[in-house]
């Protein structure tokens, strides 16, 4: 499965500020209609991607009528031109909700060689293998680049279902007149081999633009230069996400648990069963360090906490089987837990009194001091069991929920839901903060972070996890 973990990050280089968060479930998209194009046969797309919800198609884009380009319910990428007739599905799958994937599609219908006419490329890497690949008949024009084109980002237009994409989209391209390889939009982090971003310097043509989200009263701007303004539909500044190609946030993590009864929205930071105790871990996990979120109750009875990921199978906490849909029911996962009229904490399914009763829109804070082997819990600005702010600064295990906890190995915030839902602030919150930031500057937070703690990122993972 998937994740995060301190030694996995990267610190530095071309930072990207922003990214757009798409929710399938409200219906998310940008449009806009192209004018005449550079060259009707010869362009670039290039964009990054972090994965929401699997096995289910979700489109990028839609152009010119069925022109398609989306992953498909084997989470394979799917690219259709209409016009110039070039198909194409991959044999590789992309599943990892973990990771942001950069995705660069270059088509140029002039090339002699049938198979150099479209180019597919993911992590810097050509695509060579497909299930199915047709190449563009030469000299075709192209449905992705014509004029009085309607376009669409995050769904297919000729409805009923929409097929809307679930999760975020950042450093969106589109090159008029030029096939590029990914050279021009990234590069390898040394020494650590990682495919990380660069800013692009190249020309746009008529019909290129550059999304980078930068702006959350006016999502759908061109910084381009060329002013191909995108219309908005259904997106609000709430959902201009800090959780970008250069800066990972934390996400609850589908692939812990694949149960069809626990859905996650919001760019998988909300969770919601409609049967008793599902449950799921996150995408980071650490060894080491002082970390902060918080969450948000929406309904139903919950937990949340930590749960160890490590390798051994007798602590292990594992929530894909059937009745295991809460960590606090292994020795190495330790949550507070609302159950019925109880506020409780539990460990190894030990459960005692603690904390209050939570009610609906309530923000809890998690405060967890893996050097020490502490975690904390409060409600609304105040910690339970009478904790103090400075008590959780000063490392003293002092009214801690639950105190020497053995940190060997990797620990991931978890969640457990039963006929409810809860929302997760890992630092990029699915509803409006209030403005709290970590150290480091990072986060969004409804209340003040504990001096050295810090948001669940890959920026924050680099220095402290």
């Amino acid at each position: 499965m998937p994740l995060i973990l301190g030694a996995n990050s990267v610190s530095g280089g071309y930072n990207i500020a922003n990214s757009l968060r798409f929710n399938s479930g409200s219906s998310d998209y940008l449009n806009r209609t192209f004018g005449s194009p550079t060259n009707n046969k010869i362009f670039t797309f290039s964009f990054w991607i972090k994965r929401g919800d699997l096995a289910r198609e979700q489109f990028f884009f839609n152009g010119a009528g069925a022109s398609q380009f989306y992953i498909n319910n084997e989470d394979k990428l799917y690219y259709y031109d209409q016009t110039a007739g070039g198909t194409y599905k991959t044999t590789q799958v992309f599943r990892d909700v973990s990771a942001w994937y950069h995705i660069v599609v270059a088509e140029d219908t002039t090339q002699a060689t049938a198979g150099n006419r479209v180019k597919i490329y993911v992590n810097g890497t050509q695509v060579s293998a497909f299930d199915i690949q047709t190449n563009p008949t030469q000299n075709n024009s192209s449905a992705w680049n014509a004029n009085a084109t309607a376009y669409y980002v995050g769904r297919y237009n000729p409805s009923p279902s929409g097929y809307y994409w679930n999760g975020y989209m950042s450093e969106m391209y589109f090159i008029d007149g030029q096939q590029l390889d990914p050279s021009y939009f990234g590069e390898t982090d040394t020494p650590s081999g990682i495919w990380i971003p660069k800013a692009y310097t190249g020309s746009f043509g008529t019909n290129g633009f550059y999304l980078k989200f930068a702006n959350s009263a006016s999502l759908g701007v061109d910084s381009s230069g060329n002013g191909n303004n995108f219309t908005v539909n259904n997106l609000t500044s709430v959902d201009q996400s800090t959780d970008t190609p250069t800066n990972n946030f934390c996400t609850l993590n589908p692939l812990s648990n694949n149960n069809a009864s626990l859905a996650f929205t919001n760019g998988n930071l909300e969770g919601t069963s409609s049967t008793s105790w599902l449950g799921s871990i996150s995408t980071l996990a650490v060894s080491q360090g002082k970390w902060y979120w918080e969450v948000k109750y929406i309904s139903g009875n919950f937990g949340f906490g930590i749960g160890k990921i490590g390798t051994s199978a007798t602590a292990t906490v594992n929530l894909s089987s059937p009745n295991n849909g809460y960590a606090g029911k292994y020795p190495d996962g330790y949550e507070y837990f609302r159950n019925g009229a109880n506020s409780q904490k539990i460990n190894n399914n030990s459960s005692s009194s603690y904390g209050t009763q939570a009610s609906a829109n309530d923000i809890l804070m998690v405060a967890f001091n893996a050097d020490i082997g502490a975690i904390w819990v409060g409600r609304n600005g105040t910690w339970y069991a009478s904790a103090t702010q400075g008590e959780i600064e000063a490392g003293t295990t002092t009214n801690a929920m639950f105190s020497g906890i053995t940190i060997n190995d990797f620990f991931a915030p978890s969640g457990s839901f039963e006929n409810g839902a809860l929302q997760y602030n890992f630092g990029n919150p699915p509803y409006s903060g209030g403005g709290y930031t970590d150290g480091e500057g990072y986060g969004n937070f409804s209340y003040a972070v504990p001096s050295g703690y810090y948001s669940l990122c890959t920026k924050n993972l680099a220095n402290y996890g």
